[in-house]
């Protein structure tokens, strides 16, 4: 995961329109695009009446999409589908694409979340104003009494607000642990490995003697700890004789295991919370028609 948290670099600024900026979240959206594109082109393309298993699984993930949209939203509403898996895809793999270790979440910038936010928000005053009428829409407003028009505004501007703070917040709050994460680990690491050294070379060749004798004689558990002994012992040595000295061994694999969370499932959670808000805001704008004459 990208662990800055001072915000997008800027690397070039377009001189016009007062300046526009190309930041890392903007080459980052456009790799996103890209990929996307690539990957309906290919996985669209020459499909069979006897499916293989790529075709199979890109059919399933279809068909579950299409499912959770007629169950959330409503059967007249499936055309919404293909708006609402575009939205899931751009936001997973738009986090997911920090694991590259050069580009920049894009969900990490708050104008990427507020601006699909921002869209709902305009596709669900469009769908309002198409099913009642401008005027209709307007009255939406003043119910239940006209008291509320106040609250019924703010609730409007609050509701895009909302759903790209819950987004981006859980993003950036994922981003200030890791790098938390990281510096705790690289004085953790430090403090140890000069602990050992101050015993000298004895410690260390122990702690090397132990991790062969555990890797040879146990079982797989009793192997990784062997392992994990006999590279802390090889640090240790190399930290008593000053070479390589000050190695941050700690950050090696657990913020890996961390990142599956921050990374994999909070990205996946974050996606489908977003786009299942989506869903419930607009079926409530898109009722079904028995609903309208009811």
């Amino acid at each position: 995961m990208n662990v800055s948290v001072t915000g997008a670099k800027i690397y070039y600024t377009i001189p016009i329109f007062g300046g526009l900026n190309i930041t890392q979240t903007t080459v980052s959206i456009l790799v996103v695009t890209l990929i996307l594109c690539l990957g309906s082109y290919f996985l669209g393309r020459n499909l069979k009446k006897r499916p293989g298993a790529v075709q199979v699984l890109v059919e399933t993930a279809v068909k579950a999409l299409y499912d959770l949209v007629g169950d959330v939203m409503g059967q007249h509403n499936l055309h919404w589908a293909p708006f609402i898996g575009t939205i899931f895809m751009s936001s997973l793999v738009g986090s997911l694409i920090s694991l590259t270790g050069f580009l920049r979440s894009t969900t990490a910038d708050l104008a990427v979340p507020l601006t699909w936010a921002v869209m709902v928000s305009v596709l669900i005053w469009y769908s309002s104003i198409k099913a009642n009428g401008f005027l209709g829409w307007l009255k939406g407003f003043t119910e239940p009494i006209v008291v509320m028009t106040p609250m019924n505004i703010i609730s409007e501007i609050a509701q895009p607000v909302s759903m790209a703070f819950r987004h981006f917040g859980n993003v950036v709050g994922g981003s200030v642990i890791t790098s938390i994460l990281y510096t705790a680990l690289a004085m953790a690491s430090s403090a140890l490995l000069n602990l050992i050294a101050k015993g000298g070379v004895i410690p260390s060749v122990v702690l090397i003697a132990l991790g062969i004798f555990l890797f040879v004689r146990k079982k797989t558990a009793g192997k990784i700890f062997g392992v994990a002994l006999g590279v802390l012992g090889i640090c240790g040595l190399l930290q008593v004789f000053d070479i390589l000295a000050g190695i941050p061994i700690l950050q090696l694999g657990i913020p890996a295991v961390i990142s599956l969370y921050f990374d994999l499932f909070s990205g996946f959670i974050q996606a489908f919370v977003f786009c299942l808000l989506t869903m419930v805001y607009i079926s409530n704008a898109c009722p079904a028609p028995e609903e309208v004459q009811a």
